[in-house]
């Protein structure tokens, strides 16, 4: 009896001397700097760095007792910190672009099946942080403010410093962008098969004790931004259950599809 013909491998030729890869790379991380430079030019025009810097601030601002306003403390911050919250706003949107030259230099190496897992993986990623981000600038920062300026004593003067406030969102950009990525690394535990389906619905108290002394370390001194935090976390903790069920059922290797199927 002669053996089953092997299925040829989807990678086959497309090996590459690894001197064409770090040329490869090199194109990759230069076209993701181009992108980041030309979206950085447009924003120095339009709508510009201080204009930038009053909108990032505007929560804030709003929060401040009438006729109080931000300070600067160092002699150039007026001028720097406009120009860091440019490169950090070009940063930002052009996520997409350099994900993609990420994702265009390893995708040849990948599977079809990988391929079904890693992409999705990149897009929902970006769509995650950006809606952290978003919902901490636009949800939380209007809670906190007026919250955290209540608690102010009469005898003291509220002027932060604007360096001091650029320093303070980006944490609490990065923070919160990270949380919302919980599917993702949902996601990514039950493919590898670090745990189960079931240990992740077993772990669901575990998680929520956890989400809740992360709520509490990274959030401002008030409990609406603590719940604003952790009530997310829980529920995107359950979507991601649910996707990883979806992917661990799509993305499987032909070899270990056929096994489930027997």
């Amino acid at each position: 009896m002669t053996d089953p013909v092997k299925k040829e491998d989807e990678l086959a030729g497309t090996e590459q001397p690894f001197v064409q890869h770090l040329f490869e790379l090199r194109d990759r991380l230069l076209k993701a700097m181009y992108g980041v430079v030309a979206i950085l030019a447009g924003l120095l025009f339009y709508p510009g760095p201080s204009k930038l810097y009053d909108f990032l601030a505007m929560p804030l601002v709003k929060a401040l007792p009438e006729g109080s306003k931000m300070i600067a403390v160092g002699v150039v911050s007026p001028f720097l910190v406009p120009i860091k919250v440019s490169v950090l706003a070009a940063i930002g949107l052009s996520l997409p672009w350099i994900l993609y030259q990420i994702w265009a230099f390893v995708a040849p190496g990948l599977y079809k099946h990988e391929k079904k897992l890693v992409l999705p993986l990149v897009a929902a990623s970006t769509i995650l942080f950006y809606t952290g981000a978003a919902f901490c600038y636009f949800f939380v920062f209007g809670q906190a403010f007026p919250a955290i300026q209540k608690m102010a004593p009469m005898s003291v003067a509220v002027s932060p410093d604007i360096e001091a406030y650029l320093d303070f969102v980006i944490t609490m950009f990065i923070a919160f962008g990270v949380a919302f990525e919980v599917p993702i690394v949902v996601v990514i535990l039950a493919r590898m098969g670090i745990v189960t389906i079931a240990q992740l619905k077993s772990f669901r108290t575990y998680f929520v004790v956890g989400a809740a002394a992360v709520s509490g370390l990274v959030t401002p001194p008030d409990p609406v931004s603590m719940v604003a935090l952790l009530v997310p976390m829980y529920l995107l903790y359950e979507v991601g259950i649910l996707a990883a069920q979806l992917f661990i059922k799509h993305t499987q290797a032909p070899d270990d599809a056929a096994e489930a199927k027997v």
